[in-house]
């Protein structure tokens, strides 16, 4: 027989309400376990591989010296180490004592090169986005499955949601006090691992809540079609500037690079009077582009991208999401005409809208990008998840009846007086996360459909 401890009110629609939601926790974790242990050992390793190694070679030190060497010879000596190679784009140092970057395409590979900016000489060289921080990215992000794997990853961040709303209802202090709600209870056995499983659980609630939320502006679904496509830059700011049927995006290469607002805006075009006075002179170079994102702003590391064709731009850019930066706020993209050194564009943090600026903030905080601080507090948010998952198999495992062959899930109560509002949450759900909604419709035709006409099968998931 197996027995169950709650602490909701027996022989009340309540109590029918709370094993009901027992078992939405249970079968929601049960799907979703899997993938936020992938979620916080891939996070945690990008957060320490980036704060230790950088994410593209950007901390490969170099001796200062009393002058640096122009760009342009710089780029030259990263050109000359790629056969047939076109440079792309250019990394500033964002410290003296580091290399500069340079992509260099050598047709459909893109290499990066790091050169002493003080000798211009080549350091090193290897693939873009080949390291072990790319790696983890690519399983956190979509598994390695690309759109299956993005809407795995999304479906299963959705249904945390329904865990975490579940979890807060199955926790709530009923009539006995926040103080065991808040404080662990360090008794014996299965009492503590639901005492410490309940206590980690209501503090990272609203943590976890924010990470899924921030992830969730990424995925394909609720972010691509839901969130992302209203909260775009307008591009109608730059006045009478024409502009490209390419979109921000068409800068991105194997992972996000350019900021969450820009990303659907159109890109400008050179080759038109627009825009405001930019390079003073007939020569527009790597170098003198360099000295006009000095003075208008870009300090430190910044990211200068090469026009590309007859009508592309100069892009110059900081963007904390690019570990350019640790402050969001300082987030700064800059369009130059390629003919006229024009500046067609200049976007801010401050010009986006409020929910780019959440994004902004958001993703730098999600990836850890502001600082020590922020790394150490995404790490243990990490491990929080992972000690969540690990201690609800454990309340699983003494709870379930010894020998059984049974899952042992909570039952369903057979009588549920306040059904009604459980399916309003749920349709709240549904409507807010469309994977959740496909999700639960799924879960229940299989339950109507198949496990009603296999009763054995059946018993085996109750």
């Amino acid at each position: 027989m197996t027995t169950f401890d709650t602490d909701a009110p027996t022989d009340t629609g309540v109590n029918k309400l709370y094993f009901a939601a027992w078992r939405w926790h249970f079968y929601a974790g049960l799907f979703v376990i899997p993938f936020l242990c992938t979620l916080a050992v891939t996070g945690m390793s990008m957060l320490w591989i980036a704060w230790v190694d950088g994410r593209d070679g950007e901390r490969t030190p170099v001796v200062p010296q009393a002058t640096e060497m122009a760009v342009s010879a710089q780029a030259d000596a990263a050109v000359a180490a790629i056969p047939d190679g076109t440079l792309i784009q250019y990394v500033a140092p964002r410290t003296p004592d580091v290399a500069a970057l340079f992509r260099v395409d050598q047709g459909a590979d893109a290499i990066m090169v790091a050169v002493d900016p003080f000798t211009a000489t080549v350091i090193e060289t290897y693939p873009r986005h080949s390291g072990w921080y790319d790696f983890a990215d690519g399983i956190h992000g979509s598994l390695m499955l690309g759109v299956t794997g993005d809407r795995m990853v999304e479906t299963a961040a959705s249904l945390t949601m329904v865990l975490v709303a579940t979890g807060l209802y199955l926790w709530w202090p009923r009539g006995a006090g926040w103080r065991r709600t808040l404080v662990p209870t360090f008794a014996r056995g299965r009492s503590l691992w639901k005492s410490l499983h309940g206590v980690v659980g209501i503090w990272l609630s609203v943590f976890l809540v924010f990470f899924l939320l921030s992830g969730l502006s990424w995925s394909g679904v609720w972010g691509g079609k839901m969130v992302q496509a209203w909260s775009q830059f307008p591009a109608e700011k730059w006045d009478a500037v024409p502009l490209s049927d390419d979109t921000h995006a068409s800068m991105n290469h194997a992972r996000r690079e350019v900021p969450w607002a820009l990303e659907l805006t159109p890109m400008p075009v050179s080759g038109s009077p627009a825009g405001t006075p930019g390079i003073a002179g007939p020569l527009i170079t790597l170098d003198t582009i360099d000295t006009l994102a000095r003075d208008i702003g870009f300090g430190g590391r910044y990211q200068m991208n090469l026009p590309q064709s007859a009508n592309g731009v100069w892009t110059l850019s900081r963007d904390s999401m690019n570990t350019d930066s640790t402050d969001p706020m300082s987030d700064r993209t800059v369009h130059v005409d390629q003919y006229t050194g024009n500046i067609l564009a200049d976007v801010r943090y401050d010009d986006y809208s409020l929910a780019g600026k959440a994004m902004a903030v958001g993703i730098s905080l999600h990836m850890g990008t502001m600082g020590l601080l922020s790394v150490l507090a995404n790490t243990t948010v990490c491990l929080s998840v992972l000690f969540l998952c690990v201690s609800s198999v454990v309340l699983w495992w003494k709870r379930r009846p010894s020998g059984s062959n049974r899952l042992a899930a909570p039952p369903f109560p057979r009588e549920m007086p306040l059904w009604q509002g459980a399916a309003l949450v749920g349709l709240g759900v549904s409507m807010a996360f469309p994977m959740a909604g496909l999700a639960l419709l799924t879960v229940l035709a299989i339950d109507t459909v198949i496990l009603s006409r296999l009763p054995q099968l059946r018993r085996a998931l109750t």
